[in-house]
């Protein structure tokens, strides 16, 4: 312990496992800094989260404790605040700014806490204000802001001009699957080996849960993501050299028996520190420089991760904490239990018993499920903005507060009023049918909207439109089709129908 009073200690939350945390170069601690992890229960006690999500973060938490080695203190306690007390005491200590703004206020809180920039990210926060203040007159939108950090990050790039001559390759990437297909036929994704220390794991969080210490939903195991900087490397070679070349086309399709079809499954090491964005890209760039990858995957997943990602985190802090109560639509239904609890099978509905039983199952769907089945399917009944992004928050694997807030309240849920998108995210079924397998074996009809096989989503789709109209006939994206809803001699048996389905699982 004579390190430790010689020299501030470097703070490490859970989600600053990669190298880039510890490096000491740009106002980063010192090479030789003692290092302290705090495993905190009363996280778990909050928050209902998935049983996998606690499983993955406890494991990278102990995954990295295990490679740092005498340089680290890891302390398991019931609190930051205890588990810094027990460690340090006063002392001194540094972080680098961490990613939720309830972790933020914690240690601005702490006399002896020395906040650090942010790491983990292409833009800073400076770089993106400048941005916004420049741009927001008009709405921050992603498609500039991706312009912004291409040209400023040169990526893919050749000298001023966007490589291949186009910013945006969504055109080329919104295929449907192939027709007759149940898999795309890619590579496997990466998957890990467990080890002792999964066990480890596993074994406490058993030991809590039969406790009555806290409760999770979903299930765990086997592990599916990378936990450790070696695994997530892995995970990044696999899918550049395997995967990347196919993922394109297809990003945007569903298959009941194919989630994760070409995506690269590489959010969670990523929102983990395990994986800096910019290796992510640079090697996408470089394979598709070296003819391994066609120019629409690599901008799709370039887009993905500097357009989308980067966008996600700086509008977080950029609109402040009032914006987690943004609710233009004034929707405040409650999320009814069988979703809470991520019980698929009470719900018929194919699409939607698919998604749920692989949030189930994994802790995981693509952005597709999450926004076009899973988000849309809440907007439409109407379901409270702030809860479920609470719900979002806990029953993915890569959900955080800075990605989940943003990505619900804005984008999915279109509770903001259009400060984040240009229009609501919803649709009828028409559009999960052609862009999946999934209406096939559906009990219920996508071109159906009145009687007992009326697709929930079309059904669905309408009503949202009806009870927003006043809103949405002024907007020139969704005028068309609220005008519509004049040449539906069905609506009033429309509205009575949803009425009565109420909150029951379709």
């Amino acid at each position: 312990m004579g390190h430790w009073l010689m020299i501030h200690a470097h703070w490490l939350f859970g989600d600053q496992l990669g190298p880039v945390f510890t490096a000491a170069d740009d106002g980063g601690p010192p090479a030789d800094a003692p290092l302290l992890m705090i495993e905190s229960r009363s996280v778990f006690r909050r928050r209902r989260f998935h049983r996998a999500k606690a499983h993955l973060v406890l494991s990278a938490m102990r995954h990295r404790a295990a490679e740092l080695g005498d340089r680290v203190s890891y302390v398991k306690a019931d609190s930051y605040r205890e588990g810094l007390r027990e460690a340090v005491g006063r002392k001194p200590v540094t972080v680098h700014h961490p990613t939720s703004r309830a972790a933020a206020a914690l240690v601005t809180s702490l006399g002896n806490v020395t906040v650090l920039p942010p790491r983990g990210f292409l833009v800073s926060r400076e770089e993106f204000a400048s941005w916004a203040d420049t741009h927001g007159h008009g709405g921050l939108r992603l498609e500039q802001f991706y312009r912004h950090v291409r040209r400023e990050h040169d990526l893919l790039m050749d000298g001023g001009e966007p490589a291949g001559g186009r910013w945006n390759l969504d055109h080329d990437n919104r295929e449907p699957p192939p027709q007759g297909v149940r898999k795309l036929g890619a590579p496997a994704p990466y998957r890990p080996r467990e080890d002792d220390i999964d066990a480890e794991v596993r074994h406490d969080l058993d030991r809590w849960e039969r406790a009555g210490d806290v409760s999770f939903v979903g299930r765990d195991g086997p592990r599916r993501f990378p936990a450790s900087r070696r695994e997530a490397l892995a995970a990044l070679r696999r899918f550049v050299e395997y995967r990347l070349a196919g993922f394109g086309a297809h990003e945007d399709a569903m298959l009941a028996a194919d989630p994760a079809l070409s995506h690269s499954l590489l959010s969670a090491p990523l929102n983990l520190g395990l994986l800096h964005p910019a290796e992510c890209v640079e090697r996408a760039e470089a394979a598709w420089r070296a003819g391994e990858a066609p120019l629409n995957s690599v901008e799709g997943f370039v887009r993905q991760i500097a357009g989308w990602r980067e966008y996600v985190w700086h509008l977080y802090w950029y609109f402040g904490e009032e914006y987690r109560r943004s609710n233009a639509l004034r929707h405040t239904a409650p999320l009814p239990s069988w979703w809470d609890e991520l019980d698929a099978d009470a719900v018929t509905a194919r699409c939607l018993s698919t998604a749920l039983r692989q949030v189930r199952d994994t802790g995981w769907t693509h952005h597709i499920p999450r926004l076009m089945v899973l988000g849309s399917y809440a907007l439409q009944r109407g379901w409270d903005p702030e809860a479920l992004t609470d719900w979002f928050h806990r029953s993915f694997v890569d959900g955080y507060d800075w990605v989940m807030l943003p990505n619900v309240v804005g984008m999915s849920q279109y509770a903001d009023g259009g400060r984040m998108t240009t229009k609501p995210y919803t649709s009828g079924g028409a559009y999960i049918d052609r862009m999946s397998d999934l209406c096939g074996d559906c009990r219920y009809r996508p071109d159906r909207r009145v009687g007992e096989d009326a697709c929930p989503f079309t059904a669905g789709y309408w009503s949202f439109l009806h009870r927003h109209r006043d809103l949405l006939r002024g907007n020139v994206r969704t005028a068309g089709p609220v005008s519509g809803l004049d040449r539906l001699r069905d609506l009033p048996e429309l509205l009575r129908q949803e009425h009565d389905r109420g909150d029951r699982a379709p």
